[in-house]
């Protein structure tokens, strides 16, 4: 395990309900990252998507993805929420959803970069269960100085 829950919420400013990366596996600085989410029942989304077949929200699995680039951003850039940064999520191209995501999953969040430049980050994601191909997309990333 290269970082666990608590390395994490250094690196992430999100809390609960809103952080939706459980532990890093694998970081190379200013390559790729692997990254898992464990999906539970206990989600407080599953409570109305939907009731009776609870199925992860696609854009949430966007957004785990683009947790784990902002993790990646933070780590190539040797930066912190701490020091008033942020990565803001500024688009998705070419998104494609394979599977549903269902509580018991364990969703694998892969991100390779693809360019940096002046703050903006543009990296290819996958994220997969058990190795079957769940979603795909483009993701690029802001990081910005906060007040």
């Amino acid at each position: 395990m290269v970082m666990d829950i608590n390395e994490i919420r250094e690196y992430l400013p999100h809390r609960y309900p809103f952080l939706l990366v459980d532990r890093v596996m694998e970081i190379t600085v200013g390559e790729s990252i692997v990254a898992n989410k464990n999906v539970s029942i206990n989600e407080p989304f599953f409570n109305g998507h939907f009731p009776h077949h609870p199925i992860m929200p696609g854009v949430l699995i966007i957004e785990a993805m683009a947790q784990a680039c902002g993790i990646l951003g933070f780590k190539t850039v040797n930066k912190m929420p701490a020091d008033g940064y942020v990565y803001y999520l500024v688009g998705s191209d070419n998104v494609r959803f394979k599977r549903p995501v269902m509580p018991g999953d364990q969703l694998r969040l892969e991100a390779n970069v693809i360019r940096g430049k002046r703050g903006i980050w543009k990296f290819a994601c996958r994220a997969t269960v058990d190795g079957e191909l769940a979603c795909e997309a483009e993701i690029i990333c802001a990081e910005r100085k906060v007040a």
